[in-house]
């Protein structure tokens, strides 16, 4: 009996430091997919007792004791106001320049700059006396949140929403392997051409550039503005992200290309994935009632079918109307007109849990992140009709793979889009190859979600987690890069060239000499 108590304070001191730990959350961009990750992680940390603050769009349904929201209202308007095409399906052709400087640094800038003019987040910001043990970040075109890690000295954690951004490696000390890593908005394959891979050198270190000169200055200036109530001087944001202990990637294998990693960055997609639930009556009845299966058609959140161009929408419902699957298709207009009686559309789907009914037999799609992950985790082939970013990317890789056909979008035919279609449904080839690449994601040590949460609290555990972090990061550029060894080298060869052709001309010039003399 005496033993007792010494059990019950051996089990309290075995208990984590971490309990009941304090993190400040900060995601301004109004990214519903994107919040569809980091709620699932924030959702998980609450569960755990953790006391979480959240700068957020997207309010809680309902109210948690362990939660306090600064709510960003109204959501800002990114694709009325930050984007400069006059629809989203004319991205399909924009250079990776145009991307960046004409779609998501403005996009960045402007999400960022509209959260600061919120009443009550620049009130939190400046006002807040609460000790947070960690800022919880999201990695998505935001950096001037990083301000608060130097505001309350705390280590930092960010989630890449976006999956692995070439920009990541050199901000946690790693060298990036262009040669075989494709740049995430170039549409190839890790087995690149020699022009492949000079393309894909050049345009991953513009961005780099491009990057440090241009995009992170806008942010800085307006991390200097908003956070001037701040004793001075403040730290510049490029410190600040070398400060990030780890960076939790919305990637796994094998749906990303396969490359050296430093301890940091950890791979946890498709954590936001759950065993499917039961449909919406009307929808169950649908799907169930489907004998020769059923096509699911969506565009994401962000892409909307009901913008789409009038001609290809009337060649995807007559191709539609012949078919003899049911289609079920995100549509955000239920009003649409000349709809064939078995296509059946809803301006919002439970996308998760239709993909994990046993008729659906092909998923249409976009080629998004969060899609693909979800189409592999229940094993359904895809038809991929990728528009911007990551996209072609992504549906590259499922062609590769072997469980996707890809169409581009401005050459859509009723040809072409009833082959595809026609080319999955009967190819057994497809559901093979999803088999098992779904194998292969699913296959893991530990769950997403709880790797995601051992190594938030991993970081506060350890403040900070100094020993994950990379060398790399204490050395200037011209180092990192190894071109001062380059340098040496040259300057090396150069001497021995020198030298050579030194000690050779003073023996032909010895050789002419003695000629002379002979003669």
């Amino acid at each position: 009996m005496h033993l007792l108590p010494l059990v019950c304070l051996v089990a309290a001191t075995a208990l984590p430091t971490t309990l009941g730990a304090r993190i400040l959350s900060v995601n301004v961009f109004p990214g519903r997919s994107h919040w569809m990750m980091i709620s699932s992680i924030l959702e998980e940390l609450l569960d755990r007792g953790h006391e979480v603050t959240v700068i957020t769009n997207y309010p809680r349904k309902s109210a948690h004791p362990n939660l306090t929201e600064i709510v960003i209202s109204p959501i800002y308007d990114f694709w009325g106001k930050s984007v400069k095409v006059d629809s989203l399906y004319d991205l399909t052709d924009i250079s990776v320049h145009q991307m960046l400087m004409d779609f998501l640094y403005p996009l960045g800038l402007q999400t960022a700059e509209y959260a600061f003019t919120r009443d009550n987040v620049m009130e939190f910001l400046r006002n807040d006396k609460t000790q947070f043990d960690l800022l919880l970040a999201e990695q998505f075109y935001q950096e001037a949140y990083l301000m608060l890690a130097h505001k309350y000295k705390v280590p930092i954690v960010s989630i890449g929403t976006f999956g692995f951004a070439q920009y990541m490696g050199p901000m946690m000390g790693l060298m990036n392997a262009w040669s075989h890593v494709p740049h995430e908005f170039l549409p190839f394959t890790d087995h690149m051409s020699l022009y492949e891979r000079a393309y894909n050198s050049f345009v991953s270190s513009y961005e780099l550039l491009l990057r440090s000169w241009y995009y992170l200055p806008e942010q800085q200036a307006m991390a200097d503005k908003h956070f001037s109530f701040l004793p001075g001087p403040l730290p510049r944001l490029s410190d600040l992200e070398r400060q990030v202990s780890v960076i939790l990637l919305n990637s796994y294998t094998p749906l990303t290309s396969t490359r050296a990693k430093v301890p940091g960055l950890v791979q946890v997609g498709g954590l936001h994935i759950k065993p499917p639930k039961r449909l919406p009556d009307d929808l169950q009845t649908f799907i169930d009632g489907a004998t020769d299966g059923v096509i699911y058609f969506s565009l994401g959140t962000n892409l909307r079918s009901a913008d789409m161009p009038p001609e290809k929408l009337s060649i995807i419902l007559k191709v539609f109307g012949a078919m003899k699957q049911r289609v079920v298709w995100k549509f955000e207009d239920e009003r649409i007109r000349n709809l064939p009686p078995n296509v059946l559309v809803r301006s919002w789907l439970p996308q998760s849990d239709i993909l994990g009914h046993r008729n659906v037999k092909v998923f249409i799609t976009h080629g998004g992140l969060l899609g693909t992950q979800e189409g592999v985790h229940r094993a359904v082939p895809m038809v991929g009709i990728p528009i911007y970013c990551d996209q072609h990317l992504n549906m590259n890789k499922a062609t590769l793979g072997g469980y996707a056909v890809k169409l581009y979008f401005p050459n859509i035919t009723e040809e072409s889009f009833r082959w595809a279609l026609e080319e999955v449904l009967y190819n057994p080839s497809y559901k093979r190859n999803v088999d098992k690449v779904s194998q292969i994601f699913r296959d893991r040590p530990v769950p997403a979600l709880e790797e995601s949460v051992y190594w938030i609290e991993y970081v506060m555990r350890y403040k900070g987690a100094p020993q994950l972090r990379s060398a790399g990061l204490d050395l200037p550029w011209v180092s990192f890069a190894l071109l001062d060894v380059v340098g040496l080298l040259v300057i090396g060869l150069i001497g021995v060239v020198l030298l050579v052709r030194r000690v050779v001309s003073k023996l032909l010039g010895g050789k002419r000499k003695s000629k002379r003399k002979n003669e």
